[in-house]
């Protein structure tokens, strides 16, 4: 595991202990996917009710609050593969 999936692992575990309802996958451009379910949070490739998708520097900023999610898809910046519902839940643990 590459060190940026590594740091987005615990980035995002710890803004989801405890996992979520459903499952989401991340996948951070050039670098890897990383999964949240109820089982916590993970790299890896499984299949989800939602795929995100962003640069490491949208993911980054989403991480430490300076880009907002719901901004972020509005502008392109963040794509959506999915439960749309599912992604709304997720971007409101996020936000």
């Amino acid at each position: 595991m590459n060190e940026v999936i590594k740091q987005a692992v615990e980035a995002l575990g710890v803004k989801v202990a405890g996992g979520i309802d459903g499952s989401a996958k991340f996948v951070i451009e050039g670098e890897g996917s990383i999964v949240v379910d109820s089982d916590g949070v993970r790299a890896g490739e499984d299949d989800t009710d939602v795929t995100l998708t962003a640069s490491a520097d949208t993911f980054q900023g989403m991480m430490n609050g300076d880009v907002n999610p719901t901004m972020a898809f509005m502008s392109g910046q963040l794509k959506i593969d999915g439960s749309m519902s599912a992604a709304m839940k997720l971007a409101s643990v996020l936000g």
